[in-house]
């Protein structure tokens, strides 16, 4: 077999070479297109100018006495004396205290990266009548990690949520030099993200980095919850914005969303939100395509020593894969380059299977009907 296989002609080889390169273009395609030709334009004239003028020029000071009156719970002091280099703000529901515990205890434990502080903090809103505000207040006397604010916490608020904890990160942790805004189901590997920004290097201002969205549509079915008038939003497409399972905002990026908050209908989705703000602002998403969005990434220990994150993961995944990728152990280029392969073509079997079963349901109430 060995010497057919040395033997075969240059035409052969070529049909082999072909079909790694399609095989790689189609695995990888997609993440190559989205990350270097679906970049938005920038959007620059006299009034972004301004709004990026006086986003420096702000002062939090007079801020943090009238916003204080905005949180039930607000930890005004834990950013106070220290610079922080990655401030993580994670979406919690106020009844989910066994979530925000194993996140404790896995990604959320890490506060420091080669000598940058991280913070992490559960950004909350007033719970229903199934939770007690005092179970609340208990778990944030221990941890002193929980903001709450006068809201109540709902699908429909989510977009309020996401301006009353951007208004915090201002206005009580202006020494962030990066927002991580997570929400709780969620896997975050913080070593390989903070070393992605240190690698930024001096290009530090104007980052709203993600798994970008574009060419989204407004929800124009009145019956529907995310229903978008045509008043609220009267364009066809949002513009380009980061998908609001995770994303990262430089400090200077929060306080200019900060100047044109007011300026953007709170019925519009929360991440269609900031990338309408984002765009008022002048500002460009990045994508990145190690940013999962709302897919759950297959485990594979070197892919996740790689990406940044992985949705929908499990109370009993978390813990374990967690514990895999600190292990110590580095991973080689090809092990990395498998991991990588193994887990995205992994990925796309499991869409692939939920989109089978969808189809399937779907025939199966057509006939029932």
């Amino acid at each position: 077999m060995q010497v057919t296989f040395c033997k075969l002609r240059t035409h052969q080889w070529c049909f082999i070479l072909f079909n790694i390169i399609l095989f790689h273009a189609l695995l990888f395609g997609a993440d190559f297109v989205e990350e270097y030709f679906l970049q938005s334009l920038p959007y620059v004239d006299m009034r972004v100018l301004e709004i990026k003028n006086k986003a420096r020029k702000l002062n939090v000071e007079p801020l943090r006495y009238n916003l204080s009156k905005l949180y039930i719970l607000s930890q005004k002091e834990v950013c106070k004396g220290e610079d922080i280099f990655l401030l993580s703000l994670i979406f919690s529901s106020p009844g989910n205290g066994s979530r925000r515990d194993l996140i404790r205890q896995t990604w959320a434990n890490v506060t420091s990266i080669r000598g940058h502080p991280i913070l992490t903090l559960f950004a909350l809103g007033m719970p229903d009548p199934g939770t007690s505000q005092q179970d609340i207040n208990k778990e944030s006397n221990k941890y002193r990690d929980i903001i709450e604010g006068f809201f109540l916490d709902s699908s429909g608020n989510q977009t309020l949520k996401t301006v009353m904890m951007m208004q915090w990160a201002v206005t009580f942790c202006p020494n962030a030099k990066f927002i991580l805004k997570v929400n709780e189901e969620m896997f975050v590997n913080i070593p390989s993200l903070v070393d992605y920004l240190l690698n930024l290097k001096d290009h530090l201002e104007e980052i709203y980095v993600g798994r970008v969205i574009h060419q989204d549509m407004p929800n124009r079915d009145p019956q529907s919850l995310d229903f978008v008038s045509v008043s609220e939003y009267p364009e066809k497409y949002y513009p380009d914005y980061c998908s609001g399972e995770a994303f990262i905002v430089s400090q200077d990026v929060a306080r200019m969303m900060y100047m044109v908050f007011k300026e953007t209908p709170l019925a519009i989705p929360a991440d269609a939100f900031i990338g309408i703000c984002a765009k008022y602002a002048g500002l460009i998403p990045i994508h990145s395509s190690r940013f999962s969005g709302e897919k759950h990434i297959r485990y594979n220990r070197c892919c996740y020593k790689f990406i940044f994150t992985s949705s929908e993961m499990t109370d009993e995944e978390m813990p374990l894969e967690w514990r895999e990728i600190n292990d110590g152990k580095a991973c080689t280029l090809l092990e990395t380059y498998y991991g990588l392969v193994s887990c995205k073509l992994l990925t796309y079997l499991d869409a692939f299977k939920h989109f089978n079963i969808a189809a399937i349901k779907s025939d199966a109430m057509y006939f029932a009907n």
